[in-house]
């Protein structure tokens, strides 16, 4: 049989066709465009996402028997707002994750309501990506729009209503909202009365690996499927990466270093650290993980050898940093160029070089870009083990994977074993995997992502090395509480 992933990502939709043993037949992508109305405002049409799956899917399975087609999962970008009237219409377009219009319901959030109950309620506190603020941000700007309000949506799940006339959500996109209990697996009332909303208005609650429903006639049609397919209610973006790193069960890690940067720790049993510094949701696999989000990681080193050094020659300019000059740099970087997410929520934060001398070299600050990136998601991983959770091994993909030096620098500044996989297809590839789930082509998400995820390569941390970066780390945690207060000053 053969399964469709949906990636909704935010310049692009990106559909994959996946057999039964988890081969990537074909892909197929449409962009579409973003709207930026005002600045910090960030927000796009659904109907553009719309025409892409009815562009894309027809392109994608051209070449096979449609017949076999089972099943269809979607992952996509979280924390959007798709709000719908009584007749299913669009009312406005989606406000999206990236979106700054919030900054006063979010102040709001965290301040008077306070992050104690936000917590105590949802398991997390407020964002100015996250749904609750734009709501009240709709509520307090838009009220004729407000009163229109028939069912609240997520980005990826507009696509599973487009799809089967389901309004359905899962958990793991459901804990980004701030409106989801995300211990208990249910809507907060509490956080639903805030914002001035009915559950009525609330879609469905699925396991991301459940079956919504199966493709309506006139789209079975204008697809060219069977209308047997099953629609399962897929994940966010980051939940359906995790499946397809095989990132699900008991404390299995994976650091992704795009243009961003996370770390995504799963868990079966519910945690949140005492500062809400990691983001606290459901996982996919029907468990719960922990996720730490840096806002600029990739963008870094790509910032520092383009922009600075104008050169994209990467691996020239990381040549001269070798192993004996690990862990004994005197250079560190804040990589805080835009703020910072997890684990200070401090977007005042800046990047900041600290350390040079008259010896200072360029390799000694690129060197220092690349560990700066480390040391922060290590405070993140560090929130986690401060939970109890063991952590002996992490996956790592990303852009940033594609460097050997960046896998060592990592490997021994968190004392992990770092491993890389064989597929690295992102969100669409944990739709298609949780779609076959659903269809019971296999018994579990853990099951399949046993059978489906490979890993090719393991950087292995030095003792000595790993030595030497445990007494930087030191050093480096101290930075950014000392000149904290210097951020505001500076812009």
């Amino acid at each position: 049989m053969y399964y469709i992933g949906i990636d909704l990502g935010t310049s692009a939709l990106k559909t994959l066709l996946m057999d039964s043993e988890g081969a990537v037949l074909n892909i197929a992508s449409r962009e579409y465009p973003l709207e930026f109305p005002h600045p910090g405002w960030s927000q796009q049409k659904p109907e553009d996402w719309q025409q892409a799956v009815f562009a894309c899917i027809p392109e994608l399975t051209r070449d096979i028997d449609r017949s076999k087609i089972a099943g269809i999962g979607v992952g996509g970008q979280m924390h959007g707002l798709v709000v719908l009237d009584e007749s299913d219409a669009i009312i406005r377009p989606a406000i999206l994750w990236n979106d700054g219009r919030t900054a006063k319901e979010t102040d709001y959030l965290n301040n008077k309501i306070g992050k104690d109950k936000l917590s105590e309620w949802t398991g997390n506190i407020a964002f100015a990506g996250f749904t609750a603020p734009k709501l009240l941000w709709m509520r307090n700007n838009e009220p004729e729009n407000f009163k229109k309000i028939a069912k609240i949506m997520l980005p990826k799940d507009y696509i599973a209503y487009l799809l089967t006339g389901v309004h359905s959500t899962d958990f793991s996109d459901a804990s980004g909202m701030l409106l989801l209990d995300v211990k208990n697996r249910r809507w907060s009332q509490p956080m639903l009365d805030i914002c001035g909303i009915s559950e009525t208005q609330m879609p469905k609650l699925f396991e991301s690996y459940d079956v919504v429903g199966t493709l309506t006639p006139a789209v079975a049609k204008a697809l060219g499927l069977p209308e047997s397919v099953k629609v399962c209610a897929g994940a966010g973006d980051n939940a359906a990466a995790a499946v397809g790193t095989g990132t699900v069960g008991e404390g299995r890690c994976n650091i992704s270093i795009g243009t961003s940067g996370t770390v995504f720790i799963s868990n079966c049993a519910f945690s949140v650290d005492s500062h809400n510094a990691l983001h606290a949701f459901a996982h996919s696999d029907g468990n719960y993980h922990l996720m730490g989000c840096m806002l600029s990681a990739g963008s870094c080193s790509k910032w520092w050898m383009e922009d600075i050094l104008e050169s994209k020659d990467y691996k020239g300019l990381e040549a001269p940093i070798t192993d004996d000059k690990l862990g004994v740099n005197h250079v560190f970087f804040l990589p805080y160029l835009m703020g910072e997410r997890s684990p200070h929520n401090d977007p005042a934060a800046r990047g900041t070089f600290i350390g040079m001398t008259m010896d200072t070299s360029r390799a000694d600050m690129t060197q220092a870009v690349l560990e700066g990136v480390a040391f922060a998601i290590r405070d993140s991983v560090e929130v986690a083990k401060a939970l109890g959770i063991q952590i002996d091994r992490s996956k790592m993909c990303g852009g940033g994977a594609k460097s050997r030096l960046w896998k060592k620098m990592f490997a021994n500044i968190l004392n992990l074993e770092i491993d890389t996989i064989t597929s690295e297809e992102g969100p669409g590839l944990g739709g298609a995997m949780l779609a076959a789930v659903a269809c019971g082509e296999y018994a579990s998400v853990e099951e399949i992502t046993e059978k489906m995820v490979h890993v090719n390569a393991t950087v292995k941390p030095d003792p000595e090395i790993a030595a030497r970066y445990e007494a930087q780390y030191q050093k480096f945690v101290k930075i950014y509480p000392t000149v904290k207060a210097l951020f505001p000053l500076i812009g």
